[in-house]
This record gives structure tokens, sequence and C-alpha cells, in this order.
């Protein structure tokens, strides 16, 4: 193992290690988590002292279990944190339940004391919720933007990564942790630490607040075609009101005709065929993580009519939106619900 530089050794061993307090909600995803405290470790490995300690802490103080099962033992409560402590939020699946009251009273209360506050994966959700995230810019799961933007109209959502707005912090989840904690280690310590932790991590491509977290839309579909990757990128950017095949013809200078053969040639499914696939991931989306009505989720994803929307998602879904919502996080049979990774 390479010796970190000098400027990776500035910090005495007399000077108190940073302290991350993970918040652990119910059902939270252990990726994220094992992302975020596992740099942390392998600093204090690398520089051969602590640099760096943690706690994890939740509502009832004694134990937390994530989504795949495990149980981990919890330090404390919801107690009073150091004001020099940074609070990393560790979200889930089923963030709007796990979110309590208690736990949005905790994180308002520590962040009147100026305490810094992260959102690992949904966790975001959860910094949102208690009004932390309001004017300021956030990122959470791809899957989870389409609720979280409407709900919190007032959090500029992006698609990074991971975003650092002041003392405000947020990730996409997965891996993408790794890459927030490997910045932070990198500005408290230089970059050879953090390059270092990377390497024992077999981690190649550090990643920054200005990559996004999907996979471009030719590597998405496995067509590397400009004007199709175009004409996809205008769907997406208008569920609320799509776009006639006409006119996104017409803005990428092909007739209507040669964009249905082209749709037909590398999707085998119609340029209309596919809009409403757009329409309807969203409408799910909106349907399994927000609490919009049927007639709202409907209008958001640019159906005119109720009716014509329950039929939409009846045929593609094989059950109604109102079921849907009725059954939330209990997967129909073929259907698979993905609220979280």
């Amino acid at each position: 193992m390479p010796a970190p530089s000098r400027k990776a050794t500035q910090v005495e061993k007399e000077d108190a290690p940073r302290r991350f307090v993970f918040l652990l909600l119910d059902k939270f995803t252990m990726i994220n988590f094992a992302g975020a405290i596992e740099p942390l470790r392998l600093a204090n490995h690398v520089m051969g002292f602590p640099v760096y300690t943690w706690a994890l802490c939740g509502e009832g103080g004694v134990e937390k279990t994530c989504s795949n099962g495990a149980t981990f033992k919890l330090d404390f409560g919801l107690d009073e944190v150091d004001r020099e402590d940074t609070i990393l939020v560790c979200g889930g699946i089923e963030i709007q339940k796990t979110t309590s009251k208690p736990v949005i009273g905790w994180l308002r209360r520590e962040a009147r004391r100026g305490v810094a506050i992260g959102g690992l994966c949904t966790g975001a959700y959860a910094l949102a919720k208690a009004g932390l995230l309001d004017g300021k810019k956030a990122t959470i799961h791809w899957e989870n933007q389409d609720g979280f933007a409407e709900e919190f109209e007032e959090v500029k959502l992006t698609k990074s990564v991971f975003v650092m707005d002041g003392n405000r912090w947020s990730t996409a989840g997965g891996i993408s942790s790794i890459d927030l904690m490997l910045r932070i280690i990198a500005s408290d310590h230089g970059e050879d630490l953090a390059n270092n932790v990377a390497d024992l991590m077999i981690y190649s491509t550090i990643r920054t607040d200005q990559d996004t977290q999907r996979l471009s839309i030719p590597t998405r579909i496995g067509v590397r075609h400009p004007k199709l990757s175009q004409v996809i990128q205008m769907m997406e950017n208008a569920i609320e009101d799509p776009l006639s095949p006409a006119d996104l013809a017409e803005d990428v200078g092909m007739s209507t005709r040669q964009l249905e053969r082209l749709f037909r040639r590398y999707l085998n499914r119609s340029p209309k065929r596919y809009y409403m696939e757009l329409r309807l991931q969203k409408a799910r989306n909106l349907l399994m993580q927000t609490d919009m009505s049927v007639i709202n989720v409907a209008l958001a994803c640019g159906f005119a009519s109720p009716s014509h929307f329950s039929k939409c998602y009846r045929s593609h879904y094989n059950t109604t939106p109102y079921r849907e919502r009725g059954t939330q996080g209990m997967p129909s049979p073929g259907i698979g619900v993905r609220l979280s990774i």
C-alpha cells in the first residue's frame, strides 16, 4: 500500500477525529450505508490513527433493521449531538412511512443548532420533509425523483450522483455515497488519501457532483442513433404535455413515417407506444411514492381524463390505478415494485 503523501498526513494524532452520526431509518438500504462508513474506516487504516469516528442512532435507540433483513445495534436514540458532528440520514424503502414525526423534529432541532446534515439515497426525502432543503440543490435516487419533485417544488432537484449545497448534502443511492465520502476525505485530508482509499476499495473511477446517476440514453436502450436518442430525450422532458409524433419528427428533421420506421427498427414499437410507456411509468412512480390523487396523477402524466388514464394503465399493468394505490408496497403478480435500491 502506498504511503499517504505529506499533504495527506498534515493532521496530527492529537487532533480530534471528525465524527459522523448515521441516522438509520427503518428499512434503510445497506449499500448506501456501507458505501459511506467503509471509506471512513479505510481512511483511518491508511493514516495509521483515527481521523474519523462514527456512531449509529435512530428512533427508539435500540436497533434498526435494513431492507435486506440485517439488524444493527444503535449507540443512542434521537439525542443531541455535538455541533461539530455530521449527521447522515440513511434512507431506503417506504421512506414516507419511516420519516416519522420524531425524526423530523430531531432533524429540525439539530439543523437549528448548525449541524451539517446529509441524506443518503432516499434520506434526502427526510431532509426535504423537515424543510432542510428548501431553496437548495439536492438529488435522490432516479426512481424516486418523480414523486419527490411533485411533493417538494421548493427543492432544486438535480440528477447528479451527489450534491453538496452548503451544509446540506444528498446522494442518489447505491454506491454514490462512496463518491460523496471520497470528496469529503479529499477536502479534509488531501486528494492522495482519498485516492488511496479508492484504491483499497478497487474503486477505479471517482465521480464528482457533475456526474449524473443514470446511464446515457444510447446505453440504456442499447442503440446508438443520435436522432433516436434526441427524440427519447424530448419525450422524457415532456411527460405532462406530450408532443405529437409529427412535432417530434419535425424537431429532429425527419418525416413522421421515417420516425415510425426508426422506432420500429430499433425498439420494436411505435413512437406513440414508447411514449405511452414512459408516461405510464411516471404515473406508477407517482402512485407508489406520493399521496397525489389518481386524477392529479393522470393530469401530471398527460392524460386528459381519468377514464382514459385508467384504461391505458389497466392495459399495460393489468390493474387499475385505484387498485395500485390501494396496494402500495405490495407487488402485483408479475410486476416488480422498486422504490429504492
